[in-house]
């Protein structure tokens, strides 16, 4: 997938994070921090894998609030320390996200793009993940509030 340009099907989540870019960045490429806010609300990780380098895979289980479990597996695609991970999620439904993290107002803005290949996997996904992404984005905020990371 081109991350260079913009996906008719694409789901685009933005936000600015009081924290300078290697702090915000440090919670995503330590899993022992990413593993406390990832997904949406109620849902809690167990990680198999995180290889945080490119070729590198990420697997894990995503628990939900109502006792389910969703299998997860991403490899990363591209890393660029305190700037940019791109990972393509693997498992079902496919798709590609690339985070980028930028200078903005004395703190870090995250942009947070899931890239599909097919507009039937976007309106699949879409009903569900602009407000996850929002409550995952929260969860993240708290985070770094409470650990002070």
């Amino acid at each position: 997938m081109d991350t260079n340009t913009t996906s008719t099907y694409e789901i685009l989540s933005t936000r600015i994070f009081n924290v300078p870019r290697p702090r915000l960045f440090h919670t995503w490429s330590d899993p022992s921090q990413l593993q406390r806010w990832w997904g949406p609300n109620g849902f809690t990780n167990t990680f198999n894998e995180f290889n945080f380098t490119e070729g590198g895979t990420w697997e894990f289980v995503m628990h939900g609030p109502d006792s389910a479990n969703y299998n997860n597996e991403s490899r990363f695609i591209s890393i660029k320390e305190n700037e940019e991970i791109i990972f393509d999620h693997i498992s079902n439904p496919k798709f590609q996200v690339v985070a980028t993290f930028t200078d903005e107002d004395g703190g870090t803005r995250l942009t947070f793009r899931m890239l599909f290949d097919s507009e039937e996997i976007y309106n699949y996904v879409k009903p569900v993940a602009v407000s996850a992404n929002e409550e995952n984005f929260d969860r993240l905020e708290a985070v770094l509030f409470k650990t002070g990371i």
